[in-house]
């Protein structure tokens, strides 16, 4: 029989073990839920493309990401570095379809519009010289897209500046750039063709009437800690 000492011993190394396989399971992504209604952005982007943009489109990106994690996982199990690399165009198109969408909804919202305000008005005072040069540039670098892409307000940490970018397909701001994500636009077609067909320029142009200042001043917030 063991002794009070082993039994210890072998009770501490199952929970360990244990412990240790809890915190290998891998928590699946999902779908976040709106603040909002789908028609709450109305008459800026009506209920039909909320509708199919996020509850299809979104939700395709989360999906595919987990099944492509979980591959992913089984090809880091088996040591299977080709499968791995080829596995990363996936991982970069879903993962970054799931992130920018997910800071896409919370930037907008029905009692957006307007001009920021206290910090984020300052700080894009200072790098753009004012609220309405920001836009203009922001609004020209989204509209340029060529394709699909995404038109962002990022803030550059070794600076601490704001900075415009644009960004092909679903390639995530952060992971391509550097630039921490604080407001973007989304100009793949599904995101405004049902309602301004091929006029990219309208769209955009709507969009800043539902930005959500006050997340987006979070977000320099939360960025410059």
């Amino acid at each position: 029989m063991l002794s009070r000492v082993g039994q210890m011993r072998r009770c501490t190394a199952a929970v360990s073990r244990a412990v240790g396989q809890v915190a290998c399971v891998r928590q699946k992504h999902s779908l976040p839920d709106l603040t909002y209604d789908y028609a709450a952005l109305e008459p800026h982007v009506n209920a039909e493309i909320m509708q199919l943009h996020h509850s299809k489109h979104h939700a395709t990106y989360v999906n595919n990401l987990n099944v492509t994690e979980e591959k992913y996982q089984e090809a880091l199990a088996k040591g299977d570095v080709t499968a791995q690399v080829a596995l990363q165009p996936a991982l970069k198109f879903n993962g970054g379809g799931h992130v920018n969408h997910s800071i896409f909804w919370t930037n907008l919202s029905p009692n957006g519009g307007g001009e920021p305000q206290g910090e984020l008005m300052a700080a894009i005072t200072r790098d753009f010289g004012s609220f309405q040069t920001m836009k203009d540039k922001m609004s020209a670098a989204t509209v340029a897209v060529q394709g699909s892409g995404w038109g962002w307000l990022g803030y550059e940490k070794e600076s601490g500046r704001l900075r415009v970018a644009a960004c092909p397909n679903q390639d995530p701001l952060q992971g391509t750039t550097g630039l921490v994500p604080l407001l973007g636009i989304d100009v793949w077609e599904h995101a405004y063709y049902l309602q301004y067909k091929n006029v990219r320029p309208d769209y955009v142009k709507a969009i800043w009437n539902v930005v959500n200042w006050e997340n987006v001043g979070e977000r320099l917030q939360a960025a410059r800690k």
